[in-house]
């Protein structure tokens, strides 16, 4: 069991004070059977009123609400966790979903919903051909098959760290060949939606001490992900960007459909169209 600080810090800066909006913070890690939260602090300046709430995916979210205009906006996380989560796991997939194709029990088919349902348009069936190809024979081998796809797009795309907001559509990832780390989660989790697996998005933060892995800052960085539900398994993790299965160096905060319903912070101000200066993210996570 690991013993791990994360602190989290972006500050926004204006070229006057401006009116802040409320915000949306999804901040505080994800507990878990590997992942113990000892305490979370959260800290705003100016002065907010801060409500809490869970959202339909049992994410944590704080509500913040401004009464004063601002220069300046600076939100602060800071956590301490404990992660028990082993560098090979062993899944314990049901003997029912061992070999692809398989087919979710009636109950699991309802719950999962729109997590089997694949969100960006395929007119030329192109995203659907090129996930098609990764199944070897009929029937295959499911955890090998999700394993070569988490493989895959690593392979056709390559990673590129990306500042600004937002997320490029499969399409894009394709045509580009380069993408950021949410960027291959939404590629992973369209192809796996496509072959009929319930996926979900994750963000959270990467713990590397070795600095070797993609996507990793000097102490640590905020990452994505994704996940897809196997029956007796549960939720696997595939980390598209490093190709790795399971949640060994990785910290969930969210999870959700649509990576947009989990970013760890939005919102908006009040103020001249160029009226925003500067935004700086800092991340640590140190043991």
């Amino acid at each position: 069991m690991t013993a791990l600080r994360i602190r989290h810090t972006t500050t926004y800066r204006f070229r006057e004070a401006v009116h802040l909006a409320p915000h949306r913070l999804m901040l505080r890690p994800r507990e878990s059977r590997e992942l113990r939260l000892m305490s979370h602090i959260l800290t705003i300046t100016p002065d907010a009123v801060t409500k809490w709430a869970q959202d339909v995916f049992g994410n944590t979210v704080a509500l913040i609400n401004f009464a004063d205009t601002a220069p300046t906006l600076v939100i602060g996380s800071e956590a301490d966790i404990l992660l028990d989560a082993v560098d090979w796991p062993v899944f314990d997939i049901a003997a029912s979903a061992i070999s692809y194709p398989f087919r979710y029990s009636d109950e699991e088919w309802t719950d999962l919903g729109a997590l089997t349902i694949a969100q960006y348009p395929d007119p030329g069936g192109r995203l659907q051909n090129w996930t098609r190809g990764f199944i070897r024979s009929n029937p295959t081998d499911t955890l090998s098959l999700l394993k070569d796809l988490n493989a895959g797009v690593a392979q056709r795309v390559r990673y590129q760290s990306r500042e600004i907001e937002g997320t490029q559509s499969p399409e894009e990832s394709l045509d580009r060949g380069w993408g950021s780390c949410r960027d291959f989660a939404v590629l992973f989790a369209e192809f796996a939606r496509k072959l009929g697996f319930g996926a979900r998005l994750v963000s959270g933060y990467l713990h590397d001490p070795s600095h070797q892995l993609l996507g990793s800052g000097d102490a640590g960085s905020t990452h994505a992900w994704a996940e897809v539900f196997l029956p007796g398994a549960g939720w696997v993790t595939f980390d598209s960007t490093n190709r790795s299965v399971g949640g060994r160096n990785l910290i969930p905060v969210a999870v959700a459909r649509d990576i947009s319903q989990c970013m760890p912070v939005s919102g908006s101000f009040f103020g001249p169209s160029d009226g925003s200066l500067s935004m700086r993210v800092t991340v640590s996570v140190t043991a």
